[in-house]
C-alpha cells in the first residue's frame, strides 16, 4: 500500500482508539506510536506532506489516493472541517500527539481544552482545518497561449471607465484554457489569474459596480460565456459580502473554473436542444466530481476551487448533486458560486427556453432562500444586482470586437419563466 494511504489509515485508527482510551493508556500510546512511524515513512524524503480531504476521496501531493476512495474517515473528517492536513518534516512525536488530540476534539465539536494546547498547535509542524483560499502559482505562460494583461495600473483603470469593454482576449483565453484541459494539459494558472485581474478592473469602470456579462451569439458558446459571467458575479458578490481582496479574487478563480468538468461531457449532450435522457442526465451530473478531480490532479494550490467545482450544485438542504453520503455544510465559496451560477444560467438564452428577466431570476432565487440557496448570500446578491450597472458584452467576432451596449435592469426579449429548475441546466 502507498505509504501516504497507510499513514491516513493509521490516523483513523488513532482517532477511533482515542474515543475508547484516555491519554496515557498503553493501547492509545501504541496506535499513536504506530501512526507516527507511518508518518515518518511518508516524510522520509520530502519536507512537507499535504493532504486534501474531499467527499469521496483524498488527494496527496496533487494525486488522488486510489486506495482511499472508500475510506470511511473522508466524510467524518471533512464534515468536521478537517479538509486539509499539512505536516512538516520536523514534526515530533509530542507534536503529533498534540495534533491528534486537537483533531479528536474538533471531531467531537469541541475546541482545544487550554491555551497551552492552542499555542502548541500554532507553533506545531502539523496544521489542519478547512481548505485554504489559494490562488495561482504564477507559472510562465506557454508559448501558444493567448496574451492578456493581469493587474492594471491607474491609467488602465481610468481608460476602462469609458465602458468600452473589450473582453475578446479574455474570452479567447477561456476557450484556450478549456482546450488545454481537454487535451490533458495542466490548468494554465498564469492565464486564469490574468483573466481575473482584467475582469476585476472592468467591474470598477463606473461609479456604480459594473457587471460586464458576456452575451453569447451561438448556443455552443455557453460554456465560455458562463465561466466568465459566474466569475464576474462571484467577485462582485464576494466584495458585497465584505470579503478581502485576496478572497474576492480567489472566489473569482473558483467561479471561472467551477464548470471545468464539463470539458469531459460530450458536446452533443452539452449543447442538446431538447430534454436530456436519464443516461444523458447522469453524464451531465458527473461534471462536478470530474471538475474537482481535474483541479486537484493537474494543479497545486487549487483545493478551494476544487471544492467549489464539486459542491456548486448542492443545495443547502442537502438536495442537488452529487449526493452527500454524510451531511455537512458546503464551503462559503460554493454557496456563493451556486447563486451566481443560477443567475447566469437562467438569464441566458438556451436552446430549450428564452432568457428570464433580471427580476424573474432574482425572485426565483429569493423564493428558494433557505432551501436551495443561502438566505444571506441570496439577499446580498439581489441587492448587488439591483444596485449595479449590467454591461452586456457581445461575444467578439473572429477578427473584430465591438464596444458593448450597457443596460440596467431586465434582459431584452425575455419571456415568462418556464418551470425548469437550475439544477437541471
Amino acid at each position: 500500500m502507498n505509504p501516504a494511504a497507510a499513514f491516513l489509515i493509521s490516523l483513523g485508527q488513532c482517532l477511533s482508539t482515542m474515543s475508547l482510551y484516555a491519554s496515557g493508556h498503553p493501547a492509545r500510546e501504541r496506535v499513536i506510536d504506530a501512526s507516527f512511524a507511518r508518518l515518518l515513512e511518508v516524510l522520509n524524503d520530502i519536507q512537507l506532506a499535504e493532504f486534501s480531504i474531499l467527499q469521496g476521496g483524498v488527494v496527496y501531493q496533487g494525486r488522488v489516493l486510489e486506495e482511499l476512495r472508500t475510506w470511511d474517515w473522508t466524510t467524518r473528517l471533512a464534515g468536521a472541517g478537517i479538509e486539509r492536513i499539512e505536516i512538516d518534516a520536523d514534526v515530533t512525536r509530542e507534536g503529533w500527539d498534540v495534533a491528534l488530540d486537537a483533531m479528536f476534539q474538533q471531531l467531537n465539536g469541541k475546541s482545544p481544552e487550554s491555551n497551552d494546547v492552542r499555542q502548541q498547535l500554532t507553533a506545531s509542524a502539523v496544521r489542519f482545518g478547512s481548505l485554504r483560499v489559494m490562488g495561482g502559482n504564477g507559472e510562465v505562460r506557454p508559448g501558444n497561449a493567448p496574451v492578456i494583461t493581469g493587474e492594471a495600473d491607474a491609467d488602465a483603470e481610468e481608460a476602462a471607465s469609458s465602458l468600452a469593454l473589450s473582453l475578446s482576449d479574455e474570452i479567447a483565453t477561456v476557450n484556450w484554457i478549456h482546450e488545454e484541459v481537454l487535451t490533458g494539459g495542466n490548468i494554465p494558472m498564469a492565464e486564469v489569474e490574468a483573466i481575473i485581474g482584467s475582469l476585476a478592473v472592468a467591474m470598477r469602470a463606473n461609479e456604480k459596480l459594473l457587471l460586464p456579462l458576456v452575451m453569447m451569439k451561438e448556443f455552443d458558446e455557453y460554456t465560455t460565456t458562463h465561466a466568465c459571467n459566474v466569475s464576474v458575479l462571484s467577485m462582485g458578490l464576494a466584495d458585497a459580502l465584505g470579503c478581502s481582496r485576496a478572497e474576492t479574487r480567489a472566489f473569482g478563480v473558483a467561479g471561472l473554473l467551477h464548470d471545468i468538468g464539463k470539458v469531459k461531457v460530450p458536446k452533443e449532450i452539452l449543447n442538446k436542444p431538447g430534454r436530456l435522457t436519464d443516461d444523458e442526465r447522469e453524464v451531465m451530473a458527473s461534471h462536478p466530481a470530474e471538475g474537482a478531480r481535474i483541479l486537484l490532479q493537474r494543479e497545486k494550490g487549487m483545493q478551494m476551487a476544487a471544492v467549489v467545482a464539486f459542491e456548486h450544485h448542492i443545495c443547502i438542504d442537502g438536495k442537488g448533486y452529487p449526493r452527500m453520503h454524510f451531511e455537512r455544510g458546503c464551503h462559503l465559496a460554493s454557496r456563493l458560486v451556486h447563486v451566481c451560477d443560477i443567475y447566469d444560467a437562467l438569464s441566458t438564452n438556451r436552446p430549450y427556453r428564452k432568457p428570464w428577466t433580471t427580476e424573474q431570476v432574482l425572485n426565483y432565487i429569493e423564493e428558494r432562500a433557505g432551501t436551495e440557496v443561502d438566505p444571506e448570500i441570496s439577499r446580498t446578491f439581489a441587492t448587488m444586482v439591483r444596485s449595479s450597472t449590467i454591461g452586456h458584452v457581445a461575444m467578439p467576432p473572429r477578427e473584430d470586437v465591438s464596444s458593448p451596449e450597457v443596460h440596467t435592469g431586465a434582459v431584452a426579449g425575455a419571456g415568462a419563466p418556464p418551470a425548469v429548475p437550475p439544477l437541471a441546466i
